[in-house]
Parts: structure tokens; sequence; C-alpha cells
């Protein structure tokens, strides 16, 4: 069920929060630098200010987004 974000309590001794954009039918979009974990345990790292973090998983250089989902779009049950 969707609702309104909860809003939390900060405090000046809190780390600053990575603002994450989970875009419908597309990649997550996540502020920068970030690094990803995969499965088998390798890292994936990028310096860009916004990363696309593929989501339909036909991407080319997955994790990372190339677009791919735009040219075919995932089937639903």
């Amino acid at each position: 069920m969707r609702g309104e974000p909860a809003e939390v309590a900060t405090t000046a001794e809190d780390p600053p929060a990575h603002r994450v954009l989970v875009a419908e039918d597309g990649p997550v979009l996540v502020e920068g630098p970030v690094e990803l974990e995969l499965p088998d345990g390798s890292v994936v790292r990028s310096e860009r200010r916004v990363v696309a973090v593929c989501t339909c998983r036909r991407s080319a250089i997955y994790p990372l987004c190339d677009t791919s989902h735009r040219r075919r779009r995932r089937r639903t049950t």
C-alpha cells in the first residue's frame, strides 16, 4: 500500500541521506558516487553525480542502466 513517506527526525550527528528515486518502468536513480555490491561479491563503483541502476536486467552494462528498458517493456503476468 502506498502512502506518504514517513518523516524521520534527524540530528546533527546523522550522516547526510542519499536520495533514491524509483522510476516506474525504468532504473533506480541514486545520488552518487556509489558502490554496488553484486550477489557474487564483486563491486561496481560509479563516480557519477546520479547513477542509474538497472532493474530490468537487460542492460549490457548491468548493474548500471544502458536504457535497454526503453526498447522492450517488461512482461506482466
